[in-house]
């Protein structure tokens, strides 16, 4: 990769993978684009952006000519939650922005990530350790839209030669950005309550078990992934990806380890719940680590600390 562009760079993953991106490959070589703009802060001020609807294939395609790009991380997404709320903002988002990503990728000579998640998997999947190849039947029109863009990307891979590559990312957790409407958030609000010495109120049950993931890793895990030897490659799109598995109580006694006063209740959101209960308890991500070298470093004690860490000073809670 020489010249990258990032759609969606001020969303959950773009305002933290443009900067990890900026640092590997030079501020003026990775393009911050976003549907709202201009943009503001740090993506602004420390390397090139334009404005990009995703929706739009045209505005794709001026930027990559504009630029010289010839990669693309598509992260243009609307998270489960609300997407449930409008499905056909979920699938014009979630299947329009893939598609014309990959035909611009086709007619332009550019490689291409977009990362699908576990909500590629629905009830009838096995839910401990999850395969790689397995049945795929989700019950959310974001669960269906990641499976169509998987689906899309490898059709155009075989068809068109197009360098395409995702990841299925599991719940994502950061310091940085707040959450933006998916299932798993829940992981990250948690944080920020037991900081502010507030009572949490789980919307998830207890006893739910899902995938997550440390941003530092998942940024780490886009990058490698794109790096990563094509030869080496069997899977593409996509693989499966995760670095510890846990249920609402695990997370609050492990924060109650620095934070002994913090409480914790439940009264669990329907529709969050169910769709937690449609996805893995656990992945199997043998693939991943075999085919590319994937290897988190965090797991749910060192995530603890450093949240903390960083979420106190973020919050003046010294």
């Amino acid at each position: 990769m020489k010249k990258i562009l990032v759609i969606g760079a001020c969303g959950q993953i773009g305002s933290e993978l443009t900067p990890a991106l900026r640092n590997v490959y030079g501020t003026d070589n990775v393009v911050a684009a976003d549907c709202v703009y201009p943009l503001k802060g740090e993506l602004a001020e420390s390397g090139p952006s334009c404005k990009v609807d995703a929706t739009n294939a045209q505005d794709i395609a001026d930027a990559v000519k504009k630029y010289n790009i010839d990669a693309i991380y598509n992260l243009a997404a609307i998270l489960s939650a609300k997407a449930e709320a409008n499905p056909m903002l979920g699938w014009n988002v979630g299947v329009g922005a893939v598609l014309n990503c990959l035909e611009v990728s086709r007619e332009m000579g550019c490689s291409l990530f977009t990362p699908s998640s576990i909500g590629a998997f629905g009830p009838d999947t096995p839910h401990d350790m999850t395969p790689q190849d397995t049945i795929q039947r989700p019950k959310t029109i974001y669960g269906v839209t990641k499976v169509t863009g998987e689906l899309l990307s490898d059709y155009y891979f075989k068809r068109f030669g197009v360098d395409t590559r995702s990841v299925r990312f599991p719940g994502l957790i950061s310091n940085v950005t707040l959450p933006g409407g998916g299932t798993t958030d829940y992981a990250v609000e948690i944080f920020y309550a037991a900081v502010k010495g507030e009572k949490f109120v789980c919307p998830i049950a207890k006893g739910t078990y899902m995938d997550m993931m440390y941003m530092p890793d998942a940024l780490k895990a886009a990058i490698d992934l794109m790096e990563a030897d094509p030869a080496k490659l069997i899977h593409r799109n996509s693989f499966n990806i995760t670095a510890m598995s846990f249920e609402p109580e695990m997370i609050y006694n492990e924060i109650k380890k620095y934070i002994p006063d913090f409480q914790m209740e439940y009264k669990y959101d329907e529709l969050r719940q169910n769709i937690a209960d449609s996805w893995p308890n656990q992945m199997d991500d043998h693939c991943a680590r075999e085919e590319w070298g994937f290897n988190p470093k965090y797991d749910l004690t060192s995530m603890t600390i450093d949240m903390i860490e960083v979420l106190k000073k973020k919050l003046n809670r010294q």
